[in-house]
């Protein structure tokens, strides 16, 4: 007769082992994975996973490792990229495979950022959120329909800065939010104390912070997002949902503003209203339009106002470039009159001195993760499926052999003076890698921004107390990174400057 005997913990653990050590045995070889920090036993590299400047751990790990660093948290493999040449042979070469996004539980799934384009596997859905793109900012043509638009608001904001010179930053948020405003949803903003402007610098900020290397544990530790909000640890949990909710009333509220103007017959041309405007749409069909247009503002938004801060700072740290970019100014455009689009390609030291201020502060210093949707072997390394990928957008952008001594602001590295070739075009590094759909837009809102203040204000450094304040170079953390804040001194040109700012912003 059979006897039942008591199955024991220590048996089921040793039952385990058992089919661990079998499938290692029988499991197809794969080559090794690419170097990196060693891990522990059981919680792998969980540890060395930075959440703070990820960008200067990555690039300590490039120098130790080469160009592909690899650590494995708690099963999620996670492959740092070092090299513009790698990054551009994995992720735009074999686009194919390179193309998916991971699934972060917490920014995702909890907060709601899964139905932006930036979030979407690839499949129908993100086809859909391409084409309603690739219409309205995806050539360069296609943005020219909105530079009046632009070159109205930016007249805006130099009165604003010419009124409260000490609040740089706030007038660059709230004009680069009544642009992309303008061009999704066709709102006009308020001057001060708009709602929707508030409502989306808060989302940007959560964004940023949510969707960072290493921002939640739970993000690598999945299981964590099920826990009840009382738990003890679970205080994320509570934050993803008031940004939730936050979110929710972003993608919502313009869009309903929208079909309130569209129904009164009173809305003005947008993306949203042109979107709309075909005929009843499915609730599938709506949702796209809704998320199209929040994918716009969080697309083309933040990325233009660390941009545009950050040349604040090199301006009141680098006068000289400055005053070259100010004789150029001068002697194309003349003083009786602001720059205009125009003007661009009449303004190639204007044009080098933006590319420089892309390069040198990097707005999305690691980019947004890539995730690998079947294996791969890439310079002889394994690559599993589903692997994180992270470009580290700083390094490239900072890489001595690319860019001759990379902390300098120096719009000449992108001239061809003296038969010296130009160095790297950082274009093709700091929008990311795949399809960059808001780099028009961007680079349009950046290079107006920065011509139309360089015609008409002198930045300096702040003098407190008789003393020279130099503002500190220390970006800041984030998917988005801006800025340290500091403060400058922002002085009208002439009497002239003055006079064409006071113009009417409506010309």
């Amino acid at each position: 007769m059979l006897t039942l005997t008591k199955v024991t913990g220590l048996d089921l653990c040793l039952a385990c082992v058992g089919v661990y050590l079998l499938k290692q045995v029988f499991k197809k070889k794969n080559p090794a994975y690419p170097p990196g920090p060693p891990g522990w036993p059981l919680i792998g590299s969980v540890l060395d996973m930075p959440n703070v400047r990820p960008w200067l751990t990555f690039t300590e790990w490039g120098k130790k490792y080469g160009d592909i660093s690899h650590i494995e948290v708690l099963g999620q493999h996670i492959m740092a990229l070092n090299s513009l040449e790698t990054a551009m042979d994995m992720l735009d070469n074999k686009s194919a495979i390179y193309s998916d996004r991971p699934v972060l539980p917490v920014a995702g799934e909890l907060i709601g950022w899964r139905n932006i384009m930036g979030f979407l596997p690839y499949g129908d859905r993100l086809r859909r959120h391409r084409k309603n793109f690739h219409h309205v900012i995806g050539t360069r043509a296609a943005v020219g329909v909105y530079n009046q638009v632009e070159e109205m608001e930016t007249r805006r904001f130099l009165k604003r800065v010419l009124t409260t010179p000490d609040q740089p930053q706030a007038h660059i948020r709230h004009t680069a939010g009544a642009v992309i405003l303008r061009i999704s949803h066709g709102y006009e903003v308020k001057e001060n104390n708009d709602p929707f402007i508030d409502l989306a610098d808060r989302v940007m900020y959560h964004w940023s912070r949510a969707t960072a290397p290493g921002a939640f544990v739970a993000d690598v530790i999945p299981f964590l997002v099920k826990i009840p909000e009382w738990f003890p640890g679970a205080g994320f949990k509570r934050l993803a949902r008031e940004w939730h909710d936050t979110l929710e009333e972003l993608v919502s509220a313009p869009h309903k503003f929208v079909l309130d103007q569209m129904a009164a017959g009173i809305a003005p041309e947008s993306f949203t209203s042109n979107l709309l405007g075909g005929g009843t749409l499915s609730a599938d069909e709506e949702h796209d339009v809704k998320w199209s247009a929040a994918a716009l503002y969080s697309g083309a938004s933040d990325t233009t106002v660390s941009t545009v801060h950050s040349f604040f700072l090199a301006m009141t740290l680098f006068p000289d470039v400055q005053k070259k970019a100010q004789s150029e100014l001068d002697a194309v455009v003349g003083s009786d009159r602001l720059p205009s689009f125009a003007d661009q390609d009449s303004l190639p030291y204007v044009g080098a001195l933006v590319k420089e201020a892309l390069r040198w502060h990097a707005v999305v210093p690691t980019g947004f993760p890539h995730c690998v949707s079947e294996d791969d072997v890439h310079d002889g390394y394994y690559i599993p499926k589903g692997s994180l990928i992270i470009p580290n957008i700083w390094f490239m952008l900072n890489d001595p052999e690319r860019y001759a001594d990379p902390s300098q602001f120096n719009p000449e590295r992108f001239l061809a003076n003296d038969g010296k070739t130009p160095e790297t075009e950082p274009r093709t590094i700091c929008f990311g890698f795949g399809r960059r759909i808001c780099i028009h837009l961007a680079e349009a809102s950046v290079w107006l921004s920065i011509a139309m203040s360089l015609a008409v204000f002198n930045i300096s450094k702040a003098v407190e107390n008789g003393v020279e304040i130099t503002p500190e170079i220390d970006p800041l953390s984030g998917t988005i990174s801006h800025p340290k804040p500091f403060k400058c001194s922002i002085k009208p040109r002439s009497a002239k400057a003055v006079a064409l700012v006071e113009q009417d912003a409506n010309y």
